[in-house]
C-alpha cells in the first residue's frame, strides 16, 4: 500500500496522481455506458476534423489519436480527461513554483485547483473542452510567469503553445491572456516582456497551431458560435434592462459558486491571518488579481452585450482557476509561517474529494433505489447483445438518432460506422449508403416502445436507406442494476443495403 505523508509538499503530486487514478477505475467499473460527453467523444473520433461543431476541436483531436492508437474503450475515453487533469495540477504547482519559494505553499496553490467544482465534481460527471481549456490555462500560466521570472526562448515558445493549445479547448479562453498582458504593463520592471522580439515567436506558434481551425471556423461560423451562445440566452424575456439585470446576479451567483470552496479552505486553515493577507500585496498579486478581474469584467461586458441571462459556473472554470494561485500568493507576500498547515489542508480536502467521487460513482446503484435512473443505467450493452446475438454478420452502419446514442452504440460495436440523422458533422454527412446490414437505432424517454418520428422516417427515405414501408422493431431492455422489472426501450429496424 503507498503511503502518502501530507506533511511533504513534494508527495502531493502522487496523491493527486493516485486520487486520478482511482477516478479512471470507478468510471470504468461502475457502468459501460455513458455520459453526455462521452457519448460525443466515442461518436467523433470516428473522424479528424477541422471543426466539429460549437467546440473547438482540441479535445476531439486528442481523443481521435488515443482512440486510433488503443482502440475505442470507455478506459480510453476516461483516461484522456483524467490525464489532462493531471498535468492541469502538475503545471499549475510549477507556475506555483516559479512564484512561491516556500514549496508548502506551492502545493497548496496545486491543490487549491482540486477544490473547484469542475474539478473535483462535474468533470466526474461529464465534462470534456473544459478539461482540455483548464490544462491549458495551467501550462500558460507556467510559462506566463517563467517568461516573465527568467524569460528565454523556450519560455516564450512554451507560452505560445499554450496559448495556441488553449484557443483550440475553449474560446473563451482568448481572454486569460489578453487579460495578462493587460496585467503586466502597469508593472514598469517587467513591461519590457511584453514588447520582446521574442513575443513574436510566441504569437507565430500560437498562430500556426489555431490556423486550421481558424480556416474551419471562417466557413462555419453559425455552427461554431451558436451553440454557447443560445444556452447564454436560456430563457430571455423582458427589456434589455431587465436582461442587463439577470445576467448580471447569473453572473455573480456563478463567481460566488465556483470560488467559495477555495475561499473556504484557506480560510479555515489560515482562521487567524485573514486580514494580514487581505491587505498583504506583491507584484505578483498584483498581476494575478488583475489577470482575474480583467477577465470577469470581459465576460460581464459579453454578458451585457449579448443580453444573456444564463451563465454557468463551469463556463468561469478558466478564469476562476487562477483563484488559488491568487490566495497563495497572497499568503506568502503577508510572510505567514506555513510549518504544519499543508496536512491540515490537504486531509480535510482529500476526504471531501473523495467523498464526492464515491457519491457521484454510487449513483448508478443509489439513483434506481430512489425510482430515478440516470444516463450511467442505460442498457446499451445489453440492448445491443440482444439485437445482434442472432445475426452472423455484424452491421456495417449504424444511423442514430442523437449523439449519444450513436456514441453509446459505437462504443459497442467498434467496427461498425456510426452516423447521426440530424445534422451531422461534416465528415459524417456523406455516405448514407453502406456494404453490407445497416442498423438503424432511435429511443425516447425510456418508454418500451419509442416513437418512430417521421422526420427521422423522411430522412431515412431521403438518403436512399430505406424505402417508404418502415416496420420498426422494439426492445424493452432491464436497465442496467435496475430494480424489479423496469425496463428502458429502444426502436430498431435492420436494413440489407448493396453497393449502388
Amino acid at each position: 500500500m503507498v503511503r502518502i505523508d501530507f506533511r511533504r509538499a513534494d508527495a502531493m503530486i502522487f496523491a493527486v496522481a493516485a486520487y486520478f487514478a482511482l477516478c479512471v477505475a470507478l468510471r470504468v467499473f461502475i457502468s459501460p455506458a455513458l455520459e453526455i460527453d462521452e457519448g460525443e467523444q466515442a461518436f467523433v473520433s470516428q473522424f479528424l476534423a477541422l471543426g466539429y461543431g460549437p467546440q473547438p476541436p482540441f479535445y476531439n483531436w486528442l481523443q481521435y489519436a488515443v482512440v486510433e492508437i488503443f482502440g475505442v474503450s470507455l478506459t480510453a475515453l476516461t483516461v484522456l480527461k483524467h490525464l489532462l487533469l493531471f498535468l492541469c495540477c502538475l503545471f499549475y504547482g510549477l507556475a506555483a513554483q516559479v512564484l512561491i519559494k516556500d514549496r508548502a505553499l506551492a502545493a497548496m496553490a496545486m491543490l487549491g485547483v482540486l477544490t473547484l467544482p469542475p474539478v473535483f465534481l462535474l468533470a466526474q460527471r461529464d465534462l470534456s473542452h473544459t478539461v482540455a481549456a483548464l490544462f491549458a490555462v495551467s501550462l500558460f500560466l507556467y510559462g506566463f510567469f517563467r517568461t516573465l521570472r527568467s524569460p528565454s526562448l523556450f519560455s516564450y515558445l512554451l507560452t505560445g503553445i499554450a496559448v495556441g493549445i488553449g484557443l483550440m479547448s475553449k474560446y473563451n479562453f482568448a481572454l486569460v491572456p489578453a487579460a495578462a498582458v493587460l496585467a503586466v504593463l502597469p508593472e514598469r520592471d517587467l513591461r519590457q516582456r511584453i514588447f520582446d522580439w521574442r513575443m513574436i515567436v510566441a504569437l507565430a506558434v500560437a498562430f500556426v497551431i489555431v490556423l486550421p481551425h481558424a480556416y474551419w471556423i471562417l466557413n462555419n461560423l453559425t455552427s461554431a458560435s451558436a451553440g454557447t451562445i443560445n444556452e447564454m440566452k436560456e430563457g430571455l424575456s423582458g427589456g434589455r434592462l431587465m436582461q442587463a439585470f439577470h445576467g448580471t446576479l447569473s453572473l455573480i451567483s456563478a463567481i460566488f459558486g465556483a470560488s467559495i470552496l477555495p475561499v473556504v479552505f484557506f480560510a479555515v486553515v489560515f482562521p487567524f491571518d485573514i486580514k494580514r493577507i487581505c491587505l498583504a500585496e506583491s507584484q505578483w498579486t498584483r498581476i494575478t488579481g488583475r489577470i482575474i478581474c480583467f477577465c470577469l469584467a470581459a465576460v460581464l461586458l459579453i454578458v451585457l452585450g449579448l443580453g444573456a441571462t444564463h451563465i454557468r459556473e463551469k463556463w468561469l472554470a478558466v478564469f476562476i482557476v487562477l483563484l488559488p494561485l491568487y490566495l497563495c500568493l497572497k499568503i506568502d507576500a503577508a510572510g505567514i509561517e506555513t510549518t504544519g498547515k499543508l496536512k491540515r489542508f490537504s486531509i480535510p480536502l482529500f476526504i471531501m474529494i473523495f467523498a464526492v467521487l464515491i457519491g457521484v460513482s454510487a449513483r448508478v446503484v443509489t439513483s434506481p433505489m430512489l425510482g430515478s435512473y440516470n444516463r450511467l443505467n442505460i442498457p446499451y450493452e445489453a440492448f445491443i447483445r440482444d439485437i445482434t446475438q442472432n445475426h452472423a454478420i455484424q452491421p456495417a452502419l449504424v444511423i442514430a438518432d442523437d449523439t449519444n446514442l450513436a456514441g453509446s452504440v459505437r462504443l459497442q460495436l467498434p467496427q461498425a460506422t456510426v452516423i447521426t440523422a440530424f445534422n451531422p458533422p461534416t465528415p459524417l454527412a456523406a455516405g448514407w449508403r453502406s456494404a453490407g446490414p445497416v442498423l438503424v437505432i432511435w429511443r425516447g424517454q425510456g418508454e418500451p416502445e419509442p416513437a418512430f418520428s417521421e422526420a427521422f422516417r423522411q430522412k431515412l427515405i431521403e438518403g436512399g436507406v430505406a424505402s417508404g414501408d418502415i416496420k420498426p422493431l422494439y426492445s424493452a431492455t432491464p436497465y442496467y442494476l435496475g430494480m424489479g422489472d423496469d425496463r428502458y426501450g429502444f426502436g430498431y429496424l435492420w436494413v440489407a443495403q448493396e453497393n449502388p
